[in-house]
């Protein structure tokens, strides 16, 4: 059943305690805090992806030979590091966290007794996370029910 009014920290308990869970149904609060949390967790890493870009970029305008005109590879360096280490921690936690994000997702849509498929629209691009979002914000239906295991 989904937890309808569900705080934060209910929302991310449920999100993990249903981890593959893809029967039944998530209310949008579950869901809109599930994906604050993702999100929340995903800006450690992108601000430092984002402090080793800007300290590449940096380090590289700044270390132009006037004379030949190359750039000092080594002045750049820490930046990547950085970067780098952002982008593992981004990536190893967007694999971690795919299939319970695929998981609260279809039964989002079950609640408004919507298929859990139609998540695959959301692969349509230009407009597929659009269509995703408007039918993630649709009301519960009592019609939903038939989802409940």
């Amino acid at each position: 059943m989904p937890l309808y009014g569900a705080s934060f920290g209910q929302a991310v308990k449920r999100f993990f305690k249903n981890y593959v869970n893809f029967k039944g149904r998530a209310s949008r609060s579950e869901y809109w805090f599930a994906a604050l949390f993702v999100f929340l967790l995903l800006l450690i890493p992108g601000i430092l992806s984002g402090i080793g870009a800007a300290q590449t970029l940096s380090a590289a305008a700044g270390s132009i030979d006037p004379a030949t005109g190359q750039m000092n590879s080594v002045a750049a360096g820490g930046g990547s590091v950085l970067s780098m280490i952002g982008g593992t921690l981004s990536t190893l936690i967007g694999l971690a966290l795919f299939i319970p994000q695929l998981a609260i997702s279809w039964r989002r849509l079950h609640d408004a007794n919507l298929a859990g498929p139609f998540w695959f629209l959301g692969l349509i691009p230009f407009v597929g996370g659009i269509i995703l979002i408007v039918l993630m914000v649709l009301p519960s239906k009592p019609e939903g029910q038939r989802f409940d295991v």
